[in-house]
């Protein structure tokens, strides 16, 4: 049971870990900013060379090493969109009069540098992982992609619980490209399919007829798919998530943020505007 339950455990605890980490140090002030990007630099750089090392090792230990190392790369992406570095050409708020495609380039227009970044750091991870033996560096940030696309396209249609207050004070604009409503007809099919895809995983997990790495890799995926769908959840049912990173978000002061959620409610009883959700 413990090749099962110790990476459920430690899936939770580094997603849980690193998210608040990442909120923390994004609300530090800005001055200190550059000092983190270039640590986290780092570390995306390290964890690369770590995934060429361990592409033929299949001990359980090197999923463990492949797992953190997608997630420390993937942690660089959300850094240098938090922090202001990766966003996108617009950075004003969205006009809100705009419907269609238009509206969905607009919203476009607030993030295509992160994605073009997160589409490069997968085309390294591929690079490094393709072929071998130990690929769950590539497939653990290929989950992370995909789930995030998910859930910016659902805040993009509308969505009842949106985390603005994640939101630091130089991406407040941000809100305006939110958009609430009760559902869109996106969610439904997302979460059914990403539910079966958890299914699965966590069959080939618990039932594997391959090595100790294979069930441990398959428990690490089931659980990031299990805590993806989660978020999804948590955008249509009332809960407070937020206080699962209080102690990350404590000294976190948003100017305008009140005036950005009364923009909101009055702008959504038009049906505008619309976008995508930051980290998580």
């Amino acid at each position: 049971m413990m090749e099962i339950g110790l990476p459920i455990l430690f899936s939770i605890f580094l997603w849980w870990f690193s998210t608040g980490a990442i909120l923390y140090l994004d609300g530090l002030k800005r001055s200190t900013f550059p000092v983190s990007m270039v640590v986290a630099s780092l570390a995306a750089a390290i964890s690369l060379l770590v995934l060429w090392s361990i592409r033929d090792n299949v001990a359980p230990s090197a999923a463990y090493v492949g797992f953190t190392a997608a997630l420390v790369i993937w942690g660089w992406n959300e850094m240098a969109f938090l922090m202001g570095y990766l966003t996108g050409p617009r950075r004003v708020p969205s006009a809100g009069n705009l419907k269609g495609f238009s509206r969905f380039t607009e919203a476009s227009g607030t993030i295509i540098h992160h994605e073009i970044a997160i589409a490069f750091s997968a085309l390294a991870i591929g690079l490094v992982c393709w072929g071998s033996a130990n690929m769950l560096g590539f497939w653990t940030f290929l989950v992370l992609w995909l789930m995030r696309l998910s859930t910016k396209f659902n805040i993009f249609l509308g969505a009842p619980n949106i985390t603005d207050n994640f939101l630091p004070a130089h991406l407040t604009y941000l809100s305006s490209y939110f958009r609430r409503r009760s559902m869109n007809g996106l969610f439904p099919l997302v979460i059914t399919v990403s539910s079966l895809v958890t299914v699965w995983l966590a069959h080939k997990a618990i039932w594997s007829q391959g090595s100790a790495f294979d069930g441990t890799a398959y428990s690490l995926l089931a659980s990031l798919m299990a805590l993806a769908v989660l978020e999804h959840w948590l955008l249509f049912i009332p809960l407070p998530s937020s206080w699962l990173w209080r102690w990350s978000l404590r000294d976190r002061v948003v100017p305008g943020a009140q005036a950005a959620t009364a923009k909101i409610s009055v702008s959504t009883q038009d049906g505008t505007p619309g976008g995508l959700r930051g980290r998580r």
